[in-house]
């Protein structure tokens, strides 16, 4: 293992998945932790007050200046002679990988919007007058990440679903390593008398069909825990989906990590409704917590819930399929429990840490 080491993060003002990922590599590897736009008490309250934070500079909030302006900022970055080895954990920080040298891109997606979901994204997100616009920005965007993947080293991916992925649209090979959850946190506290949800608010991960579902199903309760970016596209969803909400779905902004455990630990089961998810931390938390999962069929989920045994998959996922898997799993919540624990043991940390360091040695 090398001395010295930095982890590259695209900005880290709000608090998802990946970013704890990124988090977690810094600290158990004593790394410095290098992004943009940096949220230092939300990452405290998250358990990383013991990482060394440092900022390449302030961006804009708003997309596409946002992650250009990251793009910008990790290129121009040069720290050689400062460290002995790089890990970019994140799509915008990897022309980072351009300037700082022998480096490892942890892959959680090749940028989504401009590969794999560029249709969705342009139908779904883009208005209509500001198509071609994004249709440009796109193609240039395209440009510049093939030109930087050709100054990565060594490249993992959090998935097989990602693995794809990478070699479909950067023609790269990818090593999966699962990422990291201290299932040692997560406890099984009662079956409450909720269900949980815990995503960002951004369209494809379609929480709005989440929402629909519990307007038919008016004995049972949603709590949705929804981090979101303040750009102007996270709003419009926002508020779209506050529009819908009924009484019986709560809506959460942001909470800190022992509120969240104590939802995992005290729901009914947990609800994820993504679009072909890269991965999926939040089902290994509640898998890790005792609870049952529903998720589509599709992505990530495949890889980590077990249809059946610790959880259900719906195929062709809509508000009527998701309300009777709904109504199906809550019938014996408890016969998943221990299944569920066990499976999530599978993607604890200390597996990740130890395939992260042979990768970085071999």
């Amino acid at each position: 293992m090398k001395s010295k080491i930095a982890v590259f993060h695209n900005y880290m003002d709000n608090i998802g998945g990946a970013e704890i990922v990124g988090l977690t590599l810094a600290r158990e590897l004593n790394a410095d932790f290098y992004s943009t736009n940096i949220d230092r008490e939300k990452i405290q309250k998250m358990g990383f007050s013991d990482i060394t934070l440092k900022s390449v500079g302030p961006i804009p909030i708003d997309a596409p200046y946002r992650q250009q302006m990251a793009l910008c900022r990790f290129r121009l970055l040069n720290l050689k002679g400062k460290y002995d080895y790089f890990i970019i954990d994140g799509d915008w920080a990897m022309s980072g990988s351009v300037n700082n040298k022998p480096n490892l891109w942890y892959v959680h997606s090749p940028i989504r919007e401009i590969w794999d979901l560029y249709e969705y994204t342009r139908q779904n997100t883009v208005s209509f007058q500001n198509r071609l616009f994004f249709d440009l920005w796109v193609y240039y965007n395209r440009y510049l990440n093939r030109k930087f993947i050709k100054h990565v080293g060594k490249i993992a991916c959090n998935s097989l679903n990602t693995q794809r992925r990478v070699e479909k649209y950067l023609k790269r090979e990818a090593t999966v390593i699962y990422p990291p959850t201290d299932t040692s946190q997560y406890y099984f506290g009662k079956s409450g008398d909720y269900w949980l949800s815990v995503n960002r608010l951004v369209s494809h991960k379609r929480v709005d069909t989440q929402i629909e579902a519990f307007k038919m199903l008016p004995n049972e309760r949603l709590i949705i825990v929804g981090s979101y970016e303040q750009s102007e596209h996270f709003r419009i969803y926002v508020d779209y989906i506050k529009s819908i909400q009924p009484k019986n779905v709560e809506i959460l902004h942001w909470v800190d990590k022992e509120t969240l455990i104590d939802l995992y630990a005290n729901c009914k089961g947990f609800i994820t409704t993504s679009k072909d998810e890269d991965f999926g931390m939040t089902p290994i938390e509640a898998m890790a917590s005792g609870k049952p999962v529903i998720a589509p069929n599709e992505g990530g989920y495949k890889e980590t819930v077990i249809d059946g045994l610790t959880g259900r998959l719906i195929d062709n996922i809509n508000v009527y399929s998701l309300a009777e898997a709904i109504k199906e799993v809550g019938k014996n919540l408890l016969k998943f429990k221990s299944s569920c624990i066990d499976r999530a043991k599978q993607f604890d940390t200390a597996i990740f840490m130890a395939k992260v360091k042979a990768l970085i040695n071999s």
